[in-house]
C-alpha cells in the first residue's frame, strides 16, 4: 500500500515533479527512462511525494497540443514501484464541462490516485470551456474529500492580487500550492506575506505553499524556464551560470536553490507566518534528470534540519 501524503503536516513536505514521457515518445526508451527514476528514487527515503505534471501547449486561440496525453498511466505505474504517494496535475481549463470534470475525478479516484493539482488556462483574457480553478477546486475537493484525497493549485509568486486569489482557491478546498519555478525569494516572500496577513483578516487557516526549484546548466535552459514562466534576475542567472567558482552550473543551481529556501524561512520565523512551507523540486526535461536528483537529495538532507 503506497505511504499517506501528509497533507496535514505539510509544512516541511518534500515533493518531487518528474517528467512524463511524451505522446510520441519511443515505448522501450520511455521504459527504460521509468526503471531509471525509480532506481534513483528508491534511494531517497525522504520524500512525500511525486507531483506528475500535464503538459499542454496552447495556440494562440487558447486550444491545446496535450505533449503528454494522460500522465494517469504514469502516475499509476510510479505509485506502484515506488511505494510513494502520486499527485496528479490536470489542466482544468481545456475540459469540455463541468460533468466532464467530475467524471475524470470520479475515475482518477478508481485508479487510486486520490489527489490533484488543479491548472487553469495560460491567458484571462480566453474563455476556456472548462470551469474556472476556484469551481473546479470546490467540485474536487467535495469527490476527493471522502478517500482522503487534496485538492491543490499553482501559485504565481510575480501576478498581481495573487495573494487574494490564493486565498480564494483556499476557501474553496484547495490544500496546498506548488509555486512557479524560483530563483530568488524577492517576490514570494512579498507574496507569502499577503497571503499570510489576508488569511488571518478572515481567521482561515493558510494552504501549505511549496516552493518549486529546478536546475538549469545553461542559456539555453535559463530561457526555457522563462518561457515555462518563471522569473530569473540577471543577478541570479549571472551566479548559477558564471559563477566565481569551478562548479557546474547545475551545482550552482542546488546552492541557489538552498539559499532561497533558507531565506523564505528566515522571513516566516521573523515575521511569524502562520503558512506552512515545503518544497517541490522539478525535473524540466528528461536530460535534467540526474541534476535534478542531486537537488532532490540536497533538499532531504536539508528540510527538516
Amino acid at each position: 500500500m503506497s505511504r499517506s501524503f501528509p497533507i496535514a503536516l505539510a509544512d516541511r513536505c518534500l515533493l518531487f515533479e518528474p517528467v512524463p514521457p511524451t505522446v510520441r515518445a519511443n515505448p522501450v526508451r520511455s521504459g527504460l527512462q521509468v526503471e531509471e527514476l525509480v532506481r534513483l528514487l528508491r534511494g531517497i527515503d525522504r520524500l512525500d511525494a511525486l507531483d506528475v505534471p500535464e503538459l499542454v501547449d496552447e495556440n494562440h486561440e487558447g486550444r491545446p497540443y496535450y505533449r503528454t496525453g494522460d500522465v494517469r498511466g504514469f502516475a499509476r505505474t510510479l505509485a506502484d514501484l515506488t511505494d510513494r504517494v502520486v499527485i496528479v496535475n490536470k489542466v482544468v481549463a481545456h475540459l469540455p464541462s463541468v460533468a466532464e470534470l467530475e467524471r475524470w475525478t470520479r475515475e482518477t479516484l478508481h485508479r487510486g490516485l486520490r489527489h490533484v493539482v488543479l491548472v487553469g488556462g495560460s491567458s484571462r483574457y480566453i474563455p476556456y470551456p472548462g470551469p474556472p480553478v476556484i469551481e473546479a477546486n470546490r467540485i474536487c475537493h467535495h469527490l476527493l474529500r471522502e478517500a482522503g484525497g487534496a485538492v491543490g493549485n499553482i501559485a504565481i509568486p510575480q501576478r498581481i492580487g495573487e495573494a487574494h486569489r490564493m486565498l480564494a482557491k483556499t476557501r474553496a478546498g484547495a490544500a496546498f500550492f506548488t509555486t512557479q519555478i524560483l530563483f530568488d525569494s524577492a517576490a514570494v516572500v512579498r507574496l507569502l506575506r499577503e497571503y499570510d496577513r489576508e488569511a488571518r483578516a478572515v481567521a482561515a487557516a493558510p494552504a501549505a505553499v511549496l516552493l518549486s526549484f529546478a536546475p538549469i546548466a545553461d542559456e539555453t535552459d535559463a530561457e526555457f524556464v522563462r518561457w515555462l514562466g518563471a522569473d530569473i534576475p540577471d543577478e541570479a542567472e549571472a551566479r548559477i551560470l558564471t559563477g566565481p567558482d569551478d562548479l557546474p552550473a547545475s551545482a550552482r543551481s542546488v546552492r541557489r536553490a538552498l539559499e532561497v529556501y533558507a531565506e523564505v524561512l528566515a522571513c516566516r520565523r521573523a515575521e511569524g507566518w502562520a503558512v506552512p512551507i515545503g518544497v517541490n523540486v522539478e525535473q524540466v526535461s528528461q536530460r535534467h534528470l540526474p541534476s535534478a536528483i542531486e537537488m532532490l537529495r540536497a533538499f532531504a538532507a536539508r528540510i527538516d534540519g
